[in-house]
């Protein structure tokens, strides 16, 4: 219904509205603008100027204190010995120190030393960490929660405590300045940490995988080789890596076990150069080098593994 506004006319001649008629809203004022620039709201995880400084001061400090070491350590390998300890960069370079250490010492004996316990270190150390872990993940038997508890408890133990009852163990079996010796001490070390790390890589392997094995007529160990393993091939480069440190770069029990400057590994091999007897920082340095240089292929030729065989393994254990 179409309503019309009427008015009434007043004594004093004037027409006021009606006050039964609806008035027309008030206008209402739009607010003042803001002075200056609106202030932006800053956005969950987002950093100020100052703290992405901060951030960034601090991660620069640390790279510094992480690269220093491993650099002055090459620095100081082409300085003459009479130059060691002086805090200038090098001045009169040099190659006697590197001379010396692979001319005049038992280095490449050591080497090869080194070479032989890591190798079968390394590949023993796969397969046995490779299959315990596989078998805990996909069997159920007798003794496999305490084998599980086994491998936990021993890395509850220091190294160093461990090096009387070792040393005596390998003592009895006419074990000691022998690689097979070093090696057995090494697995123990190696394994337990390991097998454990596969055994939650193989727990993100679907089983589907070893029942289209069955099917095709594979027994237990074929699934295992032809069709889990080149899918844990990440969880085997973080195991093999390990294995490898844990060989190459031990000292205690290499130091411990072998005796004779023969028989020494490069770790143990390192003692000779600096001692209460002799401190031949120089060619300490120079060896340091030369043994940093294998560490730093493999560590290349497996790092794209390693971050993804990790955080695979922290998934499910």
């Amino acid at each position: 219904m179409k309503t019309t506004r009427t008015t009434t006319k007043s004594t004093t001649g004037t027409t006021t509205p009606d006050p039964t008629t609806t008035a027309p809203a008030p206008s209402v004022p739009a607010p003042p603008a803001e002075a200056g620039r609106p202030r932006r709201v800053r956005g969950r995880g987002e950093r100020g100027p100052l703290a992405s400084v901060g951030l960034h001061a601090g991660l620069l400090l640390a790279a510094v204190v992480a690269v220093f070491p491993p650099f002055w350590l090459l620095v100081t390998s082409f300085k003459p010995k009479t130059e060691t300890f002086t805090t200038a960069l090098v001045k009169n370079f040099t190659l006697e120190n590197y001379d010396h250490v692979l001319n005049d010492t038992y280095f490449l004996t050591w080497f090869w030393n080194s070479v032989v316990v890591v190798v079968v270190t390394t590949v023993l150390g796969v397969f046995i960490s490779a299959t315990t872990g596989y078998a805990v993940s996909r069997f159920r038997f007798p003794g496999m929660r305490p084998l599980m508890w086994t491998l936990l408890i021993t890395q509850m133990f220091p190294m160093a405590i461990l090096i009387v009852p070792l040393y005596n163990l390998m003592a009895q079996l006419r074990l000691l300045n022998q690689p097979v010796g070093l090696i057995i001490t090494y697995l123990t070390i190696a394994v337990p940490f390991c097998a454990w790390m596969m055994k939650g890589f193989f727990d993100t392997i679907p089983v589907s995988i070893d029942e289209s094995g069955r099917v095709d007529g594979l027994n237990p160990f074929g699934t295992f080789w032809r069709l889990i393993l080149p899918l844990a091939k990440p969880g085997l480069a973080v195991t093999g890596f390990y294995s490898f440190v844990t060989a190459w770069a031990e000292v205690a029990y290499a130091s411990a076990f072998m005796t004779g400057e023969e028989n020494l590994t490069l770790a143990g091999g390192l003692q000779t150069f600096v001692n209460q007897y002799v401190g031949d920082w120089g060619s300490m340095t120079a060896a340091a080098v030369i043994i940093a240089v294998p560490a730093a292929i493999v560590f290349g030729i497996a790092q794209r593994h390693l971050v993804a065989g990790l955080t695979s393994g922290a998934v499910k254990s």
